[in-house]
């Protein structure tokens, strides 16, 4: 039987913070828990204030916690995509039996010692974000182009050739203080390009060549696949936030106006809007009852010269990895500004590539009715619920959510209140005074002063002395009738009660 876990995700991007829930069981993945907030604290995709960014992410936890009825002690979280380099490092390792086939095992190990036994610069504050392999040696005459390549084969020794992805070490130390600050442990830190790709990319356009562009915020990265392997990953400083501040400038608008403005009406290229470039928006102040009209065309051209910076930015970057002629498949664009309108036909017009936009493959997971899992922006978050997969051991939650449970606890509280009732139905099967029970009369002033269960006790022994004009002002002559009581009643008192 294939045991339920749950794994909890977060993407923390430089405007949102997505948090995600997943169950899984076996190779079943159903996303149970999706939520878009405002991010703080991140810039360029990196933690530079760690309070601020924990606050937000604190009380979206709490949110998904309190929704699914769960506790979520772990989460998985993206590495910065902004300010990685790539390198490139080997390791070679002898076998003792070659007669025996190569495993995963070693090929895990012999990445190991790449990585390990990279020359890190102490000073540079540095540390490798993630790896890749790009090629295998086995003995001197057999060369193999991956993984499932070279497992299997007999040999003496196996060399290995790796991409290596390099980070401040300073943003990881943040990631970890902002954890911490919101009370859940680092589950897995993931390279957030590869586990993109997993999630929108096929493997036919991995093995032929593709490009992935991800357009988040502030930060645009780049991965290039071919022969089934990352080659080559890299990133520039703009976004769709570079588009927000642009219009925000040019229009003197504020931020939260503009990027309302540009999701419900921003397109590229306004040549081709046809009668959308005639519209005029006409955006009211309430506050001094004024009003401004912006022209939808003069909008687009806004947009289009920020996109067209970003685009020959990625073309660039493309042409330096040395893949372009190489991307059959072209481009894929991903990420919550590829869907501005009118980008992709003007990414396709300007690069000569096929281009498409880049969803999470709705094959590989369901979305249990969560809004907007299947859109563009949810691409990370998705690929990273898929990479974290993986690791049969991995289970980010203390309870997982169930309809038994509840039951459970319903069936507690009922035995708890029937309990109860049972107790006061034997209490009133004793002797009564003034139509109480002597526990009723006893227990429940155990709590007093000595004196007062001195009166209510006397007062039942002492019951034939009192007049039966008493029983109506018991109350008031209680106190009255045990300061009168003569020292050998007070005595035979203390005798009986102890």
């Amino acid at each position: 039987m294939q045991v339920e876990r749950y794994i909890a995700v977060a993407d923390l991007g430089s405007s949102t913070l997505a948090l995600s829930v997943a169950r899984v069981e076996g190779d079943d993945v159903q996303i149970i828990y999706y939520s878009q907030t405002p991010s703080d604290g991140v810039r360029y995709s990196l933690v530079f204030n760690p309070v601020r960014a924990a606050k937000p992410l604190k009380e979206a936890i709490q949110k998904a916690e309190k929704e699914l009825n769960i506790k979520i002690l772990q989460l998985v979280i993206g590495l910065p995509r902004y300010n990685v380099r790539q390198e490139v490092a080997s390791a070679r390792m002898e076998r003792t039996d070659a007669s025996s086939c190569i495993t995963k095992e070693e090929i895990d190990t012999l990445k190991s010692i790449a990585i390990d036994s990279y020359p890190m610069d102490e000073n540079a504050k540095e540390e490798i974000y993630g790896a890749v392999a790009q090629s295998f040696s086995a003995d001197e005459d057999l060369v193999c182009a991956s993984e499932n390549d070279v497992i299997g084969v007999t040999s003496e020794s196996i060399e290995g050739n790796f991409k290596i992805f390099i980070g401040k070490s300073s943003a990881v130390d943040n990631l970890d203080i902002m954890l911490n600050k919101a009370g859940v442990a680092p589950a897995r830190k993931l390279f957030l390009p590869t586990a993109t790709g997993r999630a929108v990319l096929t493997e036919a356009e991995k093995e032929n060549g593709v490009a992935l562009v991800e357009i988040g915020a502030a930060v645009t990265s780049l991965t290039i696949y071919k022969g089934g392997l990352l080659r080559h990953y890299s990133s520039i400083r703009f976004g769709g936030g570079s588009i927000t501040s642009d219009i925000k400038f040019e229009c003197g608008f504020t931020e939260r106006l503009a990027e309302n403005i540009k999701l419900a009406f921003g397109a590229c290229m306004p040549d081709k809007l046809q009668s959308l470039s005639e519209k005029i928006i006409q955006i009211n102040d309430d506050e001094n009852g004024s009003y401004e009209q912006l022209p939808v065309k003069y909008l687009s051209e806004i947009i289009t010269c920020r996109a067209r910076e970003i685009i020959n930015a990625i073309l660039f970057q493309i042409q330096e990895s040395g893949y372009a002629d190489s991307l059959r498949n072209g481009l894929v664009l991903t990420g919550g500004g590829a869907e501005l309108v009118n980008f992709a036909n003007m990414f396709k017009e300007m690069s000569g590539y096929t281009v498409r936009l880049g969803y999470p493959r709705s094959q590989l997971f369901s979305s249990g009715g969560c809004p907007g899992v299947n859109e563009t922006s949810a691409a990370a978050a998705m690929g990273m619920i898929l990479e974290a997969k993986r690791d049969p051991r991995l289970n980010c939650v203390e309870e997982a959510p169930s309809e038994r449970k509840a039951e459970e606890e319903q069936q507690a509280e009922q035995e708890t209140v029937r309990n109860q009732a049972s107790a006061e139905e034997a209490s009133n099967q004793d002797g009564t005074l003034f139509g109480e029970t002597e526990d009723e009369l006893i227990v429940p002033n155990k709590k007093k002063k000595k004196k007062d269960q001195v009166k209510i006790t006397w007062i039942r022994k002492m019951g034939k002395k009192i007049s039966n004009s008493l029983e109506g002002a018991f109350d008031s002559t209680v106190g009255e009738l045990f300061d009168k009581m003569d020292e050998d009643n007070r005595e035979d008192y203390g005798r009986t009660d102890n």
